[in-house]
């Protein structure tokens, strides 16, 4: 199987390596025939042939790789959709006067002021969608608008909003109301036991590990090494479990509380990220499981960026890690190009090579946890302190081999990389993304 497939879960398997994706969906890497789909969609639109557009539009919308949208036309003359986002369904209909698109949230047995409070303060933020009640008093997310102002950027927005606020919410109302339960979850996959179990024990290990290294050190002369050790952890955590429902609102929470524009101190975050951190080591095995998912989703959650943006954050983090790594702190050395790579990937979607070459990265540093889920592929001994470096540059050499055509200058300087150690090794080969050239190839 491809890297790139092995992110998103797509693909076959190839020399029996697991199927297991990692990191956040994004819906930023289109095809040219998606493309294609969504200016035909904007042009028809344009000429008011509004159905001829929406089927566009669904076209745009669907992933091969995903299987995440279908639509289709009846007699009555409608064109009938549906789009999955996690563990939600967003179903609907087009007309030339009128998209309708609802989703079930979740079942109710009884109504609670405290959840509908809750939902009616979120519709306040709403631009598009609105949280309701259906005639069995089950909580549903709908959207509705006139073709005249239907435009396929409209859409998009706004069924986007509903997909994504529908799939987030309905495990965290489920965890906090024992009257509410899930709904419409058919399309979701389990994940094998086994998996489930390795991603506990390394959210248990991780979390022990670092909280019990940042209470070894000064918390103010090391606040700056103790925020890299745990945002690190954070993002990790996000990447690699691939978290939903109370984790990943813990996760997304932590990062909120660190880089609010506050008077806090960065000791007080650093007590704060450690406080979010407790609450998911005591969280049992059997609620954790019931977040452990695959699902297969329509829209990303990260902000397409192009490799100006990873640059910039490179040069404003990597040289930070000198200090440590010197004065004899490997382990907050090591969590700098760690923590770049997570919030890089945590926050944007990035460029295809970059999140590639990214993710080799965190599965070298992670090499106990990808052997853990049975990856045969060993670049890193811990034990040994050793570097399968002629794997490593194989892998590198695959990534080049299958982003060459629409990167055609993507070439890593892969003799700049040393071995020395893990924190040599992982500040060498961030500098090694950072000098990459990702100019697009003219007819892309």
């Amino acid at each position: 199987m491809g890297l790139f497939e092995r992110l998103f879960g797509g693909g076959s398997k190839k020399d029996d390596q697991p199927n297991i994706p990692f990191g956040r969906y994004s819906d930023s890497y289109k095809s040219n025939t998606q493309y294609d789909a969504w200016d035909a969609a904007v042009s028809k639109f344009e000429e008011k042939n509004y159905l001829d557009s929406y089927k566009e539009f669904f076209n745009y919308l669907s992933d091969p790789s995903q299987n995440n949208v279908k639509w289709w036309e009846e007699d009555d003359g409608k064109i009938y959709f549906e789009l999955l986002q996690g563990s939600k369904k967003v179903s609907g209909s087009c007309t030339n006067e009128k998209v309708q698109a609802s989703t079930k949230v979740v079942k109710c047995d009884r109504l609670n002021v405290g959840f509908m409070r809750r939902l009616m303060e979120k519709n306040y933020n709403l631009k598009y969608g609105r949280f309701a009640l259906d005639d069995s008093n089950d909580i549903v997310m709908k959207f509705d608008t006139y073709v005249v102002d239907g435009s396929p950027w409209k859409l998009y927005y706004a069924l986007k909003e509903v997909a994504n606020n529908a799939d987030k919410q309905d495990d965290l109302l489920i965890d906090e109301f024992d009257m509410l339960h899930a709904v419409d979850t058919g399309h979701v996959r389990e994940i094998p036991g086994l998996e489930k179990n390795v991603k506990f024990d390394f959210v248990q290990k991780w979390i022990k590990e670092t909280v019990a290294r940042a209470n070894e050190l000064d918390g103010n002369r090391f606040s700056g090494g103790i925020a890299y050790l745990l945002l690190n952890l954070f993002y990790k955590l996000d990447y690699l479990i691939q978290p939903e429902g109370f984790m990943m609102e813990t996760l997304e929470r932590g990062h909120r509380t660190y880089f609010a524009r506050d008077e806090k101190t960065t000791q007080q975050k650093n007590d704060a990220l450690i406080k979010e951190l407790n609450k998911l080591v005591e969280r049992p095995r059997d609620e954790f499981n019931k977040e452990m998912y695959r699902v297969t989703s329509t829209f990303g959650i990260t902000n397409p960026v192009n490799h100006d943006r990873v640059v910039s954050f490179i040069d404003g983090e990597l040289n930070n890690m000198d200090w440590y790594k010197e004065n004899n702190y490997p382990k907050i050395a090591t969590s700098i190009p760690g923590y770049i790579a997570g919030y890089c990937l945590f926050n944007y979607a990035i460029p295809q090579p970059d999140r590639e070459l990214l993710h080799l990265l965190i599965e070298i540093l992670e090499s106990d946890y990808f052997e853990a889920l049975g990856f045969t592929h060993q670049y890193y001994d811990l034990e040994t302190k050793k570097f399968d470096k002629s794997g490593i540059r194989r892998e590198i050499s695959s990534i080049v081999k299958s982003n060459l055509r629409k990167y055609p200058k993507f070439d890593p300087k892969v003799n700049t990389l040393s071995f020395d150690s893990l924190a040599d090794f992982a500040k060498t080969f961030m500098l090694m993304v950072r000098n990459l050239d990702l100019s697009p190839a003219k007819n892309n």
